[in-house]
C-alpha cells in the first residue's frame, strides 16, 4: 500500500502538459526475484521514478521501454530473463535465476488515466481489495483493469461483459485463496493474461503510552508506512514535538478506548505506557476488539498478573485470545536501547501480519517468497460462453 501512495504522491506533482509518465508493473515470475509480483515504479521522460520492480537491475532499461510506451501511447509487457547464462541482452549479469514480466502502460489524458483512479480507489479503501490486470492478449486491453471490494462491490470493470462476470468471480474468491498469480482466460477465440491480487489495506498502529521509549517505534512505523496513533491519558506525553510524523495524537481515558477508536483485524496494538494498571485496564478493552497483534511492553511476569487477577474477575483467555497477545512484544534480537526495542517491535508485527514466524532467512529450506502457491506459475484456462 505505501508504494501506491508513493505513486500516487509523486503522480499529483506532475504537469501532463509538460511530462509523460509511465506505469510499469511486475505481473509475474517465474523463478526467483527480487521484487514479487505487484511490485511497481512511476516513470516519467525526464529519467526518474518512484517504486521499484526489482533491486535496480531492471529500473534502466524498464525507463528505455517506458520512453517507447510514453511516445506510442500503447501499453507494452516486458519479459526479462534473469537467469546467468541468458541475460546478456540486458548488458550485465543479474544471476536471479528467474523470469519476470513487466507490464510497461502510458499515463496521459488519452487513456482516462484507468490506473490512477484504481489507485486512488485502493488506497482509498480500509479493507481489503482484489485487482485483476490484463497484461496479454489483444493490445486494445493490456493495462485494462477491474477492482473489487471485500464487500463485494465492483469497483472498476471492462467493456466485455463476460470477462467481467468469470474475472470477477475469481476476484471474490481471491478473498479467501488469498494467493496472487499470474491466470490465463480464453473467451472463444481470444486468449487473455491477466494478473489477479490481493491488496491488502495499511497496517495501522496504536501505540498506547507515550514514553520516550514511544517515539522510535512511532518514528519506524511510519518509515514502513503504516498509519500510527499515539494515545495516553496525560496530555504531557503526546506533544507533538515528541511524535512529528505521527497521524494522529489522541488525549483518551483508558475507559473510553473501544468508543474512540477504530480497532480492525488491520490494526496493531502495543501497550507501552510503563502503568501497570493502565496496560491492564486497556488490554481488558482490547480483548473484545478484532485486534490481531496486540504487544505488552515489559516483562512477562506483568502479564502473568493481569491473568491472575482477570481470573478473581471471571474473565478467562481463550487460545485465540493467547496467540494474539503478544508478551514480552518484540522478537528476540538482543534489543537493549529504544531504537532497538523498536525495531524488535515493528518486525514482529510485520512478521505477524506477514503470517511469518520472523526467523533467519538462511534457515528457510525454501524461497524467501511465497508466491503462486509455492509453484513457478500458475494458469488457468477458463473458457467463457
Amino acid at each position: 500500500m505505501k508504494e501506491f501512495k508513493s505513486i500516487l504522491s509523486e503522480f499529483d506533482r506532475l504537469d501532463l502538459s509538460v511530462r509523460k509518465a509511465a506505469l510499469a508493473t511486475v505481473v509475474q515470475v517465474r523463478g526467483s526475484s527480487y521484487r514479487s509480483p505487484g511490485a511497481r515504479m512511476l516513470i516519467t521522460d525526464d529519467g526518474k521514478w518512484v517504486g521499484s520492480i526489482s533491486g535496480g537491475c531492471l529500473e534502466g532499461d524498464a525507463l528505455r521501454q517506458a520512453r517507447q510506451v510514453m511516445m506510442d501511447g500503447i501499453p507494452l509487457t516486458v519479459t526479462y530473463d534473469t537467469r546467468e547464462e541468458s541475460n546478456q541482452n540486458l548488458g550485465i549479469s543479474l544471476g536471479c535465476n528467474g523470469v519476470i514480466d513487466v507490464l510497461i502502460e502510458p499515463l496521459d489524458q488519452r487513456d482516462g488515466l484507468d490506473s490512477i483512479r484504481t489507485f486512488r480507489e485502493i488506497t482509498a479503501h480500509r479493507s481489503s481489495v482484489a485487482l485483476a490486470t490484463i497484461f496479454g492478449g489483444p493490445q486494445q486491453h493490456k493495462g485494462k483493469k477491474i477492482l473489487v471490494s471485500e464487500e463485494g462491490v465492483i469497483l472498476n470493470n471492462l467493456d466485455d461483459k463476460n470477462l467481467t462476470a468469470i474475472l470477477t468471480d475469481d476476484l471474490h474468491n481471491l478473498f479467501h485463496q488469498r494467493v496472487s498469480q499470474a491466470r490465463s482466460y480464453t473467451t472463444k477465440e481470444t486468449t487473455y493474461e491477466v494478473f489477479v491480487e490481493l491488496i491488502q489495506p495499511n497496517i495501522s498502529l496504536i501505540i498506547f503510552g507515550g514514553g520516550f521509549d514511544s517515539r522510535p517505534v512511532s518514528r519506524l512505523a511510519k518509515v514502513m508506512g503504516w498509519e500510527v496513533t499515539v494515545t495516553d491519558e496525560c496530555v504531557a506525553h503526546i506533544a507533538p514535538l515528541f511524535f512529528p510524523t505521527a497521524d494522529r495524537l489522541s488525549l483518551c481515558q483508558r475507559a473510553y478506548v473501544d468508543r474512540d477508536f477504530e480497532i480492525t483485524p488491520n490494526t496493531a496494538c502495543v501497550l507501552m505506557s510503563h502503568n501497570y494498571e493502565y496496560d491492564r485496564d486497556v488490554l481488558k478493552k482490547l480483548l473484545r476488539s478484532k485486534a490481531p497483534f496486540i504487544g505488552i511492553l515489559g516483562p512477562r511476569k506483568r502479564f502473568d498478573k493481569m491473568q491472575a487477577e482477570y481470573l478473581e474477575e471471571g474473565i478467562i483467555l481463550s487460545d485465540a485470545d493467547l496467540e494474539r497477545i503478544h508478551s514480552p512484544v518484540g522478537l528476540d534480537i538482543g534489543a537493549e536501547a529504544a531504537d532497538e526495542i523498536a525495531v524488535s517491535i515493528i518486525a514482529e508485527i510485520q512478521s505477524k501480519f506477514a503470517h511469518r514466524e520472523g526467523g533467519s532467512l538462511r534457515d528457510r529450506s525454501g524461497p524467501i517468497h511465497s508466491r503462486d502457491g509455492e509453484s513457478d506459475q500458475v494458469i488457468r484456462q477458463l473458457f467463457v460462453n
